[in-house]
Order: C-alpha cells, then structure tokens, then sequence
C-alpha cells in the first residue's frame, strides 16, 4: 500500500487530498521562507509556525478514531498512518530548523535540550513520534503482534508533552496552545466513551463538548495562575465576554456541537423527517 492507493492497490483519491492538504502548511511556509516575507528571523519564525502545525496535525490525527465513528465513515482508517507519519516529518523539520537557528552548533544544541526542560519534553515527545513512524509499516504490525497497539498508545503521552511543550514557549500568550488542548481534551473525552463501548449519541456529543469547554477554561484557567503573573480571574471573566472574541473554551464546546447537530440532522434524515416535512408542506 502506497500514500496514494488503498489496500487493493487502487488509487484512493481520500489519500491523495489527505497528503495534499497535509503537506500544504508546508508548502506555504517554504514559499514564505523562500519570498522573505516571514520577517527579520525567518528561521525563527519558519521554526514556530512548523511546530505550531506539528501539533495540529497531531491533534487531527487522534480525531480520526471518533471521527469515523461519527461519520460512520470506515475509509478515514486509510488515512491514519498517512497523517502519523506526515507529523513526524513536521515535527522531524521543526527540530532540524531549531538546529540550523543554532547554527548547527550541535553541543549548544544539546547543552539546551538537557538544560531546559521545555526542549527536553520536546525532543521526547519527538523521539516517541519517531518510534511509531517507525513501527507505522505493515511489516512492523506483524512483526510485533499485539505489542504493536501498546506502543502505539503513547501516541496520548506524546501528545501531552507536546502540548506541555506549546505551553512552556508560548510564554504569555497561550490562547493557540489551548485551544490545542482543549481540542485534545475533547478527544480524549470522546476516547473515553468509545473505550467503554458507548454509543456516540447526540446527547452524548452534546455532553462531552460542554464538559471539553469547561475543562479547557479550567486549563486556561490553572495555566495563567500557576506559570504566569497574569491574573487568571481576569482570564475566565473574557471566557465570559464575546465583545474579547471567541476564546478557546467556547470554540472547543463549538465544534464539540458539530458532530452532535450531523448526528441529529442524519437521525432525522433516516426516520424520514425530511420527507414528512415535505408531505405536509
């Protein structure tokens, strides 16, 4: 099985926009790169913007499960490697442009992974991604039985230091780790439920994308409080007040309430909803 065919040999055209759309962010910030249009430290910010979307990708990719079974879509499985191993490749060219703003000096590199702590959670996180890229091929499925799916739970572990790791170099301004973070929270809320084998009601949705938006205004909430001088109370009364924009707890409940509203107009497409409308119009 190629990136563009399935598991019949056929051209997919689901993995052909998949690894188009993936690579695009990449894309872009090259052609950025290469027109100097990202400002006086292009490496720097080429550095942010590869990570920043390290973690999107990261994220997306631990949608898929729920996402397939909401959509009852089982072909979203044929993209799962595919967007695996595209974030490692984001997160491979984020360590390798922080080596070259080092100025390949590869001892100062070091030195800095193991004295700052935000570097070395990083470059964990980073070695955990290459380690399932690597057991990512059907060869190291067989191979390895079912130690394969215990390996590849720690894909939850990474994602929680790089989270951890968006925070920490964030510094004051961490509405986009957040928000990351409350969509992994959601996720993880969605985990839960399939693990125990419920259905993925509406109600259901609709329940886990309030709790995922309290969660993540707590999130907020203990971050500013515990690692900033920000005063988290003036952080929680802008969760409150749309005139500030949409924080990130609001537009995790949001989305949280996408799935939930595609369920209901399916449901009501099935039972024939639609149609009655229609008869009695």
């Amino acid at each position: 099985m190629t990136p563009l065919t399935d598991r019949q040999g056929r051209f997919s055209p689901l993995k052909a926009a998949t690894l188009a759309l993936a690579l695009l962010p990449a894309a872009v910030i090259a052609y950025w790169f290469f027109t100097r249009q990202l400002g006086p430290l292009p490496v720097k910010t080429a550095l942010h913007l590869v990570g920043d979307w390290t973690i999107r990708l990261l994220v997306i990719t631990l949608a898929l499960t729920p996402l397939q079974r909401v959509l009852n879509y089982p072909k979203i499985a044929l993209i799962r490697r595919m967007l695996g191993v595209t974030t490692f490749a984001y997160g491979l060219t984020h360590f390798l442009l922080y080596i070259v703003q080092s100025k390949f000096d590869l001892v100062f590199v070091v030195t800095e992974i193991v004295l700052r702590f935000y570097l070395t959670i990083g470059f964990v996180a980073l070695i955990g991604l290459s380690l399932l890229a690597a057991t990512s091929f059907d060869s190291a499925i067989r191979k390895l039985g079912k130690t394969w799916k215990t390996i590849h739970r720690l894909v939850y572990g990474i994602a929680v230091l790089g989270l951890l790791h968006y925070f920490i170099q964030s510094k004051i301004d961490v509405s986009p780790a957040t928000l990351m973070a409350g969509f992994f929270i959601l996720l993880m809320i969605y985990r839960s439920f399939i693990s125990r084998r419920m259905a993925l009601t509406p109600l259901v949705l609709a329940i886990s994308a309030g709790l995922a938006g309290l969660l993540t205004a707590l999130t907020e909430f203990a971050w500013y409080g515990l690692a900033t001088g920000v005063d988290p109370w003036r952080i929680a009364q802008a969760n409150l007040m749309v005139s500030f924009g949409l924080r990130p707890a609001i537009i995790v409940a949001l989305v949280g309430l996408v799935p939930c509203g595609f369920l209901i107009l399916r449901n009501a497409h099935s039972n024939g909803w639609f149609k009655l409308r229609k008869l009695t119009a």
